[in-house]
């Protein structure tokens, strides 16, 4: 049998329309870091190069070598900058920093990554595969949304999140802005792109906060 992650792991699933406060368990990724704009730096095109072929070799090694199959998961990445007003109104994409991410199961070790990507250089042979590491990675508390819509559309969804419903429910924002890519930009027109927008966040001192 195929598992399905996403199906089995309710934060992937969100709302549009809604802000939801949830509770991110501690999941492995495979990750790469870049800086620059992703719609021209070629660092961003080099990492998604080398990132999901890597992904999908480590699920062939998986079903073959140790007769465990799975979907591959969505193209996830981190966000951050100098400035956090370059997410919101700014949008200033050339000073934003970035982690590409894709979640792998945890039956999948450094081990294993190692030999996929010995075997993805040697057929294909771009470096960039090299950087990518395995990682755990654990947000715990956070609030997420569905955005629907191209992903440049995003900013005043985020002006609500961070200055809005986070201080009305008693928190402060902590970590890095994470988005989880539901639709593949290349097949899905720009309107109906489905993408989670992550916020981790932390209870203020003496601070109550509703799960919804």
């Amino acid at each position: 049998m195929k598992t399905d992650f996403k199906k089995q792991i309710p934060e992937y699933t969100a709302k549009p329309g809604e802000f939801a406060v949830v509770s991110v368990p501690a999941l492995q990724f495979l990750m790469v870091d870049g800086h620059g704009d992703p719609n021209s730096a070629q660092e961003y095109k080099d990492a998604l190069a080398a990132l999901y072929p890597l992904a999908y070799a480590l699920k062939f090694l998986s079903k073959t070598d140790l007769g465990q199959d799975y979907t591959v998961m969505p193209l996830e990445a981190l966000w951050w900058a100098d400035d956090m007003a370059s997410f919101t109104d700014a949008r200033d994409k050339s000073g934003w920093d970035w982690t590409l991410m894709t979640m792998v199961p945890d039956w999948l070790g450094a081990e294993h990554v190692e030999r996929a990507q010995e075997t993805f250089t040697r057929k294909r042979g771009r470096a960039v595969v090299k950087e990518v590491r395995l990682e755990s990675f654990h947000e715990g508390l956070s609030v997420q949304t569905l955005h629907i819509g191209p992903y440049d559309h995003e900013g005043p969804v985020l002006e609500e999140m961070h200055n809005s419903f986070i201080p009305k429910k008693s928190l402060t924002m902590t970590g890095r802005h994470h988005e989880i890519y539901l639709s593949d930009p290349r097949r899905t027109a720009p309107g109906k792109l489905r993408t989670i927008l992550r916020q981790p966040v932390a209870v203020k001192k003496d601070g109550r906060v509703s799960p919804q």
